[in-house]
């Protein structure tokens, strides 16, 4: 009975940038970033696609005990240079919410080939919203067209449904959670908080923070904790 059912959570990790900047705990050094990878791997976890983990709490789909879900938001360049190398040499998979209008136009950014590249390669890419807007602060009509103009931009590029989005600064409120339904997404992570639970809510889900200034020994705490806090 390897297997864990929806009364469970799931430790998802919200990373944002891979590469090194002294003092910035948004930014991860990639050798930190590869040694958290191979820890997973070398212990036997399952890196779960946001497919699966929506299969696991909406339809109690098992999965195993040792599930994980590896997350990046905003769509850094560096995740492209730096991360998608050590996942594609660790068969991990990996979601990346990208902020659509940022794409081929900045150059700290993700392009749109390095978006298909990585799509065809087993990273996921999903919305993180077309210019990054604090959701609960615009009208329910504006919030939902940045959702639906992020979702259609991605749609056009990768050819596939996009189902899921990241809130900007992990924020929203009830219109958000109309708009993001009306606007044809599955589910919705934020940022801080515990593992992922159902009773979360589907568009209300909480992500594991992952920081620079984190040695391996919290890494692993936070992963095999779930009210880590």
């Amino acid at each position: 009975a390897n297997l864990k059912y929806n009364n469970e959570g799931v430790p998802v990790l919200m990373y944002h940038s891979i590469d090194y900047e002294e003092n910035n705990e948004l930014r991860i050094p990639k050798e930190v970033f590869k040694k958290q990878m191979e820890f997973l791997i070398n212990e036997g976890y399952t890196t779960l696609t946001l497919d699966e983990l929506f299969d696991f709490l909406d339809n109690n789909k098992p999965i195993p005990n040792k599930s994980i879900v590896i997350t990046f938001d905003d769509g850094y360049m560096d995740n492209y240079i730096n991360a998608y190398p050590i996942l594609k040499e660790l068969n991990i998979k990996a979601t990346i919410f990208v902020i659509t209008d940022l794409i081929d136009n900045n150059k700290n950014y993700l392009t749109s080939s390095q978006i298909k590249e990585m799509n065809n390669n087993g990273i996921d890419i999903q919305s993180h919203t077309s210019k990054h807007e604090d959701l609960p602060t615009l009208s329910y009509k504006e919030q939902l067209e940045t959702l639906v103009k992020s979702k259609k931009l991605l749609e056009n590029v990768l050819s596939k449904e996009i189902k899921y989005i990241a809130y900007p600064f992990g924020n929203w409120n009830n219109d958000t959670l109309k708009a993001v339904k009306d606007g044809g997404y599955s589910m919705a992570v934020s940022t801080t908080g515990t593992w992922s639970f159902k009773e979360n809510g589907i568009y209300s889900l909480d992500r594991v923070y992952i920081s620079s200034k984190f040695d391996l020994n919290e890494f692993k705490r936070r992963i095999s904790t779930p009210n880590y806090k």
